[in-house]
C-alpha cells in the first residue's frame, strides 16, 4: 500500500542516517492525516481507496484552499480541486501556475506523477457519454477527475435515446473501452442502453438537469438482463481504478448535486 512504501522509506533513510529522527518525527506526525483545525486531510485515502482525498472547494476561502492545496501537494504531489470557481483558480496559479483548469467543469489539478507518464499503450481509454449538452458540465468534472489519475478519456456528448441512431453510430467507438460513464438526467434509459451493447463496466450518473432530475429509481433500474449491478457508490475515481482490470456490470452513482466522492471537508 502506498502509506506502508512511504513509511518504509522513511525507516530505510532514518537507518542510513540519510534523515535524522527529529526530522522523520515530523513528517510522520502527520501519518495518516494532517490536522488544519479548518480541515483534517486524510492522507491514508489513496491505500484505503485507490484514489487520494479530493478538495470540494465550494464553501472554501480561498486561503483554506491554498493552505489544503500546498499541504496535499508536500505529502503527496497530488491536487484534485472540485467545484472551483475560476475567480479563485486565478489567484490559486499564482502559487500553482502548473495547476490544469477545465472551466467547465470548473475542475483543477496537479500531479507529479501524471506530469511524468505516458498513457499505457495496450490500456483502453474511459469514455464519458451524456444524454444532452446540459449535463457536459458534469462530464468535464469526471473527465479532469480521471486525467488527474492519469487515464486516457475520451467523451461522447448529446446522445441521448430521444435520437438513438446518434448513440448506434458510434458502437464501435463505445465498444474500444475499457469503463464507460454515462452521465444523464431527462431521463434514465441512457445507461440500460448502452449496458446493452457492451461488456464493459457502465457507471450510470443522474444528474440535476431535466424534469427528471435525480430520480434515483430510474437509474437503479438500469441493469441489463444477464447483468449483477455493483451495490456500492460509484464515481470517476472508481472508474480510474476499475479501468486497468475491466470486468461487466453496472454501477449506480449518487445524484450530482452532490461531489464527487473523496472530498476534503
Amino acid at each position: 500500500m502506498r502509506d506502508e512504501k512511504m513509511l518504509h522509506e522513511i525507516l530505510r533513510k532514518v537507518r542510513g542516517r540519510k534523515v535524522s529522527v527529529k526530522d522523520a518525527a515530523k513528517v510522520l506526525s502527520g501519518f495518516p492525516s494532517v490536522d488544519l483545525k479548518f480541515a483534517n486531510l486524510d492522507c491514508s485515502r489513496h491505500s484505503r481507496c485507490g484514489f487520494p482525498e479530493a478538495v470540494y472547494c465550494e464553501g472554501k476561502t480561498i486561503e483554506q484552499i491554498k493552505r489544503i492545496t500546498k499541504e496535499m501537494l508536500k505529502r503527496d504531489g497530488f491536487v484534485l480541486l472540485t467545484r472551483l470557481p475560476e475567480a479563485a483558480y486565478n489567484r490559486i496559479k499564482r502559487a500553482l501556475p502548473e495547476l490544469k483548469y477545465n472551466r467547465l467543469g470548473r475542475a483543477a489539478y496537479y500531479s507529479k506523477k501524471t506530469q511524468a507518464q505516458r498513457p499505457h499503450p495496450k490500456r483502453k481509454p474511459v469514455l464519458i457519454i451524456t444524454a444532452g449538452t446540459s449535463d457536459i458540465p458534469v462530464a468535464e468534472e469526471a473527465k479532469t477527475t480521471l486525467l488527474a489519475a492519469g487515464n486516457e478519456v475520451k467523451t461522447l456528448y448529446d446522445v441521448g435515446v430521444a435520437g438513438m441512431h446518434r448513440l448506434l453510430n458510434k458502437a464501435d467507438e463505445i465498444r474500444n473501452t475499457n469503463v464507460i460513464i454515462v452521465i444523464a438526467g431527462m431521463e434514465g434509459a441512457l445507461a440500460s442502453v448502452v449496458g446493452g451493447i457492451v461488456s464493459k463496466p457502465v457507471i450510470a450518473v443522474p444528474t440535476s438537469t431535466g424534469r427528471w432530475s435525480h430520480f434515483d429509481v430510474l437509474m437503479r433500474s438500469t441493469i441489463p438482463p444477464g447483468r449483477r449491478g455493483d451495490k456500492r457508490r460509484g464515481s470517476p475515481e472508481q472508474g480510474s481504478v476499475l479501468a486497468p482490470r475491466a470486468s461487466t456490470g453496472l454501477t449506480m452513482v449518487r445524484p450530482h448535486r452532490m461531489n464527487w466522492g473523496g472530498e476534503a471537508r
